[in-house]
């Protein structure tokens, strides 16, 4: 028998759930792209993207995900001959740094494995040894080890060091989740893509940049006519923004997600995403008690993101766990993406719960919920009173 018919909850790091008004906004006829109601709309979208990720400065959008406004950034950031270094503190980490080198960039990566924080004084000898790095590259919450990044403190690092170098911040899976201030942190570039925070389908990308990353890059080399993001922050045209044809639907679901970020308010936002990650934690903790293979990725909170979390089971009752809790349950969980290769039995020990975007107390209570009825269905043992001690975190927050 299976209990998932109805409507299912997709708890995975993105695509995040879609709200009802972001499906309506999208759900009409294709619009005028010359003139009119679209590129009156989009300018509308300017103010309010550059206040959510706290800057004054530019901002590009493509039509791409997030490994498409990585190489946008790439390419304008860098040219032939120029040196990077990342800072990696999970898969995605790792992936940027090599699409970086795969367009001929000389890369240095610190690499503190998958469950560890950015260790501020290698980063500090690194840049002490070498002072010819064009830019630093980092996630300010990798997705797939859920480790967060003190962005703040880097920059002070950098400065302190008197390293000349850009700094650029990967903020695609905490954007819109996590607090984030991009003037006041000294970020130089920073991405980030709609299918998560920003509750849009996967197609839109976002690159903001300082004036000084523009004067820095003038001279890069590696930029083609499309990803130049020039033309797209400063359009004389609509069709600039786009370097062609505008990504139309995604654009009125994506003004109408900014629309109820506005009326939540930011710091609201940020809060509700906080302590749904608490009342994860608390879970997952109580059940840890009574197994020690069930335990967080992280171990330090407040090295944690706030809008998904990795885990481990022990192998093989995540995959099981998670083929049950969407079989049966109609929540389908996310993969433990770059824990270990999916040809290794111990893949199967790692999953991870998204709690991102459009998401509330009782889809984040009831995931958990189904998790432990799945670990009781299925004889996996935990210890008692996660479901609790989720509630206390929401109960004492509300």
């Amino acid at each position: 028998m299976t209990l998932a018919n109805g409507r299912p909850y997709l708890a995975i790091p993105g695509p995040s759930v879609m709200p009802d008004r972001v499906l309506a906004a999208m759900h009409r006829a294709a619009p005028n792209i010359y003139e009119g109601k679209l590129p009156e709309m989009v300018e509308t979208l300017w103010p309010d993207l550059r206040a959510l990720a706290g800057t004054t400065q530019n901002v590009a959008l493509y039509i791409a995900n997030g490994h498409g406004v990585w190489e946008a950034a790439n390419m304008n950031l860098f040219a032939r001959g120029d040196r990077a270094l990342v800072l990696a503190t999970g898969r995605f980490g790792i992936a940027w740094a090599e699409s970086v080198q795969a367009l001929g960039v000389a890369v240095d990566v610190l690499d503190f494995g998958k469950s560890n924080p950015v260790d501020f004084d290698r980063v500090e000898a690194a840049l002490r040894a070498d002072a010819g790095y064009k830019a630093v590259l980092c996630t300010h919450v990798d997705t797939a080890s859920t480790v967060k990044t003190d962005v703040t403190r880097l920059r002070a690092v950098m400065d302190a060091v008197g390293h000349s170098a850009l700094l650029a911040v990967d903020a695609i899976a905490s954007f819109g989740c996590d607090e984030f201030h991009m003037d006041a942190s000294g970020v130089d570039v920073l991405v980030a893509a709609s299918q998560k925070g920003l509750m849009v389908p996967p197609g839109i990308g976002f690159v903001w940049f300082s004036e000084k990353a523009r004067n820095r890059c003038r001279k890069s080399d590696l930029r083609t006519p499309y990803w130049d993001w020039t033309p797209r922050a400063d359009a004389a045209e609509f069709w600039q923004y786009w370097a062609g044809t505008a990504p139309t639907h995604h654009l009125f679901g994506l003004r109408e997600s900014l629309d109820m970020l506005a009326e939540e308010t930011l710091p609201a936002v940020w809060n509700r995403h906080a302590v749904l990650a608490r009342a994860v934690w608390a879970a997952f903790d109580a059940w840890g008690a009574g197994n020690p293979d069930i335990a967080l990725n992280v171990a330090d909170a407040a090295n944690r993101g706030h809008s998904v979390t990795a885990a481990r089971f022990g192998a093989p009752h995540a995959t099981r766990l998670r083929e049950w809790t969407e079989h049966k349950a109609g929540v389908t969980l996310g993969i433990g993406l770059g824990m270990a290769a999916p040809t290794d039995p111990a893949y199967h020990g790692f999953l991870r719960v998204a709690h991102m975007g459009h998401v509330n107390a009782h889809m984040t209570l009831g995931a958990l919920a189904v998790m432990e009825a799945g670990m009781v269905s299925l004889g996996i043992p935990h210890g008692a009173g996660a479901l609790a001690a989720a509630a206390r975190v929401v109960g004492a927050a509300a």
